[in-house]
């Protein structure tokens, strides 16, 4: 029980938290870009948080 309680609950939470967290401590170019991506995590949470990983850490501005 403890196994599915952590794989369907807690694993999924944990993606989305470190999505937004990563999402609203980073710069993005252009700026409304972290704006997308907070409603898209928003609205659609394990997918958007995937997207996010995959696609929107590129997006990033890169410090100097």
């Amino acid at each position: 029980m403890l196994f599915i309680i952590l794989v369907f609950y807690l694993v999924p939470f944990l993606i989305v938290l470190v999505a937004l967290v990563d999402i609203l401590r980073s710069d993005f170019e252009p700026s409304q870009n972290k704006l997308i991506w907070v409603i898209v995590v928003i609205l659609l949470p394990i997918l958007g948080s995937i997207l996010y990983l995959i696609i929107g850490r590129n997006q990033r501005r890169m410090p100097y």
